[in-house]
């Protein structure tokens, strides 16, 4: 854990307010390690990644002896010193080749941790010889699959990738800016208790549009890489008290609820309001000649004591 020293200058005294928590958080930082067995094919496939996040993504030069699954001190120490809450650690041994551990880090704890393999056939940016992706862009997802709705292991790969490139928040979309989309893709799970799971399957396409003669542009889609096939080997996940922590909002950030407001089906707001007790004797009904106090109506007390039986009319007399 990195001591905490007080500020000397207001130089230092920003950088640390930099570090506190807010309301609402900076853009989360990526950090690419590399493990003392990494390869140069593993190095490569890094930069790759590391070319989808830029501008929020950091990396280290020199190879660093850390066991993740076994010690991740020095993976949280890491995300403490530079301030990063993801974080890609690459290791390559005779049982586990050209292995990719992908973290996320809460409070500068590990959140929770996955280790995929890539397969055999990738392909880099280089090999597909096309523009490189700008800084900047915001990557659209399309998930290919029923697992990543309900399998966990898949849910918790989806969570942690829309996490890992969803860029700045903002209302304000640029319709000029969505030009790539990464597309992950599996099959299907026929016995969910398997041990067995099928791979991961990343993609990377830009769109193109084309005229179409109508008010729509026809688009199509060329990939561009890098592309990668991933076997899913050990993961960890978080605890369901740490979990609450991680996904609690601030109460400041939170939308105040309008008691008896709804919104119904076709998007009207709806409310409902509560009055008092109303004395109808008091109302104010008298506005016309008709409406006289010698035309209101009996009480119902009355009206039960009156005798309503037909009267036989008087006889008149008889002139003589």
């Amino acid at each position: 854990m990195i001591r905490t020293v007080k500020p000397k200058n207001a130089r230092s005294k920003r950088a640390l307010a930099k570090k506190e928590a807010k309301l609402v958080e900076n853009t989360k930082q990526a950090l690419f390690v590399a493990g003392s067995t990494g390869n140069r094919f593993l190095h490569d496939a890094m930069v790759d990644l590391m070319a989808l996040k830029k501008p929020d993504a950091k990396q280290f030069s020199k190879k660093n002896e850390i066991r993740p699954f076994e010690d991740a001190s020095a993976l949280e120490f890491f995300s403490e010193k530079n301030d990063c809450s993801l974080m890609v650690f690459s290791t390559h041994n005779k049982k586990r080749p050209n292995t990719l551990i992908f973290s996320r880090f809460f409070n500068h704890k590990v959140y929770d941790m996955i280790e995929m393999s890539v397969q055999s056939d990738p392909k880099l940016f280089k090999d597909f010889r096309k523009v490189t992706f700008p800084v900047g862009l915001k990557p659209m997802f399309t998930f290919n699959g029923p697992a990543f709705d309900s399998h966990p292991v898949f849910q918790q790969i989806k969570s942690y990738f829309m996490d890992f490139y969803r860029g700045d928040e903002t209302d304000l979309q640029d319709v000029a800016g969505l030009q790539y989309i990464i597309a992950l893709s599996t099959g299907e799970i026929e016995d969910p208790n398997s041990l067995t799971l099928p791979l991961l399957h990343f993609r990377v396409y830009k769109l193109k549009s084309f005229r179409s003669g109508q008010k729509i542009p026809r688009v199509e889609v060329d990939e561009i890489g890098p592309r990668f096939d991933f076997k899913i080997g050990r993961r960890i996940t978080p605890a369901p008290e740490v979990e609450k922590d991680a996904l609690t909002k601030p109460k400041q950030l939170q939308a105040k609820v309008k008691k008896n407001v709804t919104t119904d089906f076709m998007g009207d707001k709806v409310a409902k309001i509560h009055v008092g007790d109303q004395d109808l004797s008091k109302m104010q009904t008298r506005k016309m000649k008709g409406l006289k106090a010698k035309y209101d109506q009996v009480d119902d007390a009355e009206f039960d004591e009156e005798d309503y039986g037909e009267e036989e009319p008087e006889q008149k007399k008889q002139k003589l």
